[in-house]
């Protein structure tokens, strides 16, 4: 399965995209993408035999799939539940590689996967997490449609300065009444 907006696409992670990712995500100790995705939880370099090791939480996995711009892996999106039982969902979006943020690839990578996981699971809502810090990423949610739905004030700490949590979410009715969402 695949879904396609102009050059970018999402799709299952292939094990070919193993060191692609790898690369992306765990080669270095300090990636500037981490500065912005939860920078107040710490980041390990994981050495390559070790994430390949566990390539079976990555390869054809339905909740982590690769991003993918004229035909090079860029990102992944992914989600977890966070109670199933009730469909709550939480997803998230990494894309790695500095000179592509606000390039428009995450709002279509975004929207690519909301899409996907209003289509494939019976969820009733869909949403995310992120600081008060990374304001590109709460400019998406509002681009997308959704809504602030929580702000939980300063309780993460980052560089000696606390920031807030933020929860985005888009209800399926609001999505599908949503032009951006088609």
């Amino acid at each position: 399965m695949v879904y396609e907006e102009n050059e970018l696409l999402i799709r299952p992670i292939i094990e070919e995209d193993l060191p692609r990712l790898w690369e992306l995500m765990y080669k270095d100790e300090s990636p500037e993408w981490k500065k912005w995705d939860a920078p107040y939880f710490e980041h390990k370099h994981i050495p390559f035999d070790e994430f390949v090791s566990k390539k079976e939480s990555y390869v054809n996995q339905d909740n982590r799939w690769a991003i993918e711009v004229n035909g090079e892996v860029i990102g992944t999106v992914s989600y977890y539940w966070e109670h199933e039982a009730s469909y709550w969902l939480e997803m998230g979006i990494g894309i790695y590689t500095p000179n592509l943020w606000s390039g428009g690839y995450g709002t279509k990578a975004l929207r690519l996967w909301i899409d996907h996981l209003f289509q494939t699971l019976p969820l009733v809502r869909v949403g995310y997490t992120t600081w008060s810090g990374n304001e590109r990423m709460i400019k998406l949610g509002e681009k997308l449609g959704m809504t602030m739905e929580a702000r939980l004030r300063k309780c993460r700490l980052y560089n000696g300065e606390f920031y807030d949590s933020i929860r985005m979410g888009i209800l399926r009715e609001e999505w599908e009444a949503n032009s951006i969402g088609q």
